[in-house]
């Protein structure tokens, strides 16, 4: 079957971006809990605006932690502090309202629905607690994982995350010096017979100071972003769009209130692969919208780079309670060297997707989370995740017989 031509776009935000502003606040949060008590339960929720940051949510911790000076110190860190800028981490409010979480959903999680009652179960070894665990929530998530790029991700999501990255650099160091915190990204890449080809647009959003001309924005922009990011050979008959809306002078939480977890296509695959519409950001492990999220992408990225497939999507889904995957789906996308029925056999005998053992094989309850709540969790060629960890490929690939 021939491979059809396309163009897909992708977009990313600044980590000044007040939706990421709240994803960086609540996974702080969660680090600092995770830290003292690895096995804290932590479902934590920011809403910011002008000169505001709350926090909320469902927390059970032994820890102690300091959540108004964690606040202040992502605030900081991001750049938020000038009152100029319409939130300043010195002065800015800061409420919290937590409680404990759910009895019911903590004894779902606790053990699995079959164990709930029997009190022999809870002075069982500490591995038998780990396979027990059960999920922390019904729901399905999806991991991805293709050939486009050497991070085995979609070319247009890596091109937008870096393009954002590099500008919060270049504002940092002060290479661009009018440029403040709030900035978007977006990318449209054509691809022919089913492979990347060329970057047909790039558009760039960058909040600045008023001292500056549009003409300036745009050809400094171009320079020290655009084309210190995206490969010449890809920049051929490029078009490029630099705040088409005119002067971006407020932005961040000032312009727009931000939410936790409403950047779920940025924080993934860019709308290439589907998803089970469940945020990451300020959930402890035991929530499979993360960890098994996580999984999914480890799965799949295995599964390419053993050559099974050029783009593979996995789904897992899960009940409240129940430790075993309620199902497991994978999609080659017509690109697959076995069959599917075979590929799913291979999933099942390389990886454990009960939530216990994803954490304790991901090694997940530890300080990792505030890195990823912006620029993506997937693709980090920058972090060490384990998620992103390929070592199971070489069984993998020898099992299928490749």
């Amino acid at each position: 079957m021939k491979k059809k031509d396309f163009i897909f776009t992708s977009e990313s935000v600044t980590e000044g971006h007040p939706d990421k502003v709240a994803d960086q606040i609540s996974d702080g949060v969660l680090d600092a809990i995770i830290e003292k008590d690895p096995k804290g339960r932590v479902a934590c929720e920011t809403a910011v605006t002008t000169g505001l940051v709350l926090v909320m949510g469902e927390i059970t911790t032994t820890a102690y932690v300091d959540i108004p000076k964690i606040v202040r110190n992502i605030l900081d860190k991001i750049g938020y502090n000038n009152s100029s800028y319409g939130i300043d981490s010195k002065t800015c409010g800061v409420l919290t309202s937590v409680d404990e979480q759910s009895p019911d959903i903590a004894g779902g999680v606790s053990m699995s629905v079959e164990n709930r009652e029997d009190e022999e179960a809870r002075l069982q070894s500490e591995e038998s607690e780990i396979e027990k665990l059960g999920a922390g929530d019904q729901g399905m998530m999806f991991g991805y994982a293709c050939v486009d790029t050497e991070v085995l991700m979609p070319m247009p999501i890596v091109l937008a995350h870096r393009l954002c990255k590099r500008l919060s650099e270049v504002r940092k160091s002060g290479e661009v010096d009018f440029l403040r915190p709030d900035g978007k990204s977006q990318v449209t890449v054509k691809y022919v017979e089913g492979k990347p080809k060329s970057v047909e647009r790039v558009l760039l959003a960058a909040q600045h100071n008023p001292n500056v001309t549009n003409k300036e924005i745009k050809e400094r922009l171009i320079e020290s972003v655009i084309k210190y990011v995206i490969p010449e050979e890809l920049l051929t008959n490029t078009e490029y769009f630099v705040n088409t809306s005119g002067r971006f002078e407020i932005g961040g939480p000032q312009a727009d209130a931000g939410l936790t977890g409403r950047k779920i296509i940025v924080d993934t695959y860019g709308g290439f692969g589907r998803h089970g519409g469940g945020a990451f950001s300020g959930k402890d492990p035991s929530k499979v919208d993360r960890s098994a999220s996580y999984a999914a992408r480890w799965v799949a990225k295995n599964l390419v780079k053993a050559g099974i497939a050029d783009r593979i999507e996995v789904q897992l889904a899960y009940a409240i309670g129940m430790a075993e995957p309620f199902s497991i789906m994978v999609n080659s996308f017509d690109t697959n060297r076995i069959d599917e029925d075979k590929i799913i056999d291979l999933v099942n005998r390389h990886f454990d997707l009960r939530p216990g053992i994803i954490i304790r094989d991901l090694d997940l309850r530890r300080p990792i989370y505030q890195q990823v709540a912006a620029y993506g969790h997937f693709g980090r060629d920058d972090l060490d995740l384990p998620w992103e960890d390929v070592s199971k490929a070489e069984a993998i690939k020898a099992d299928a017989g490749l």
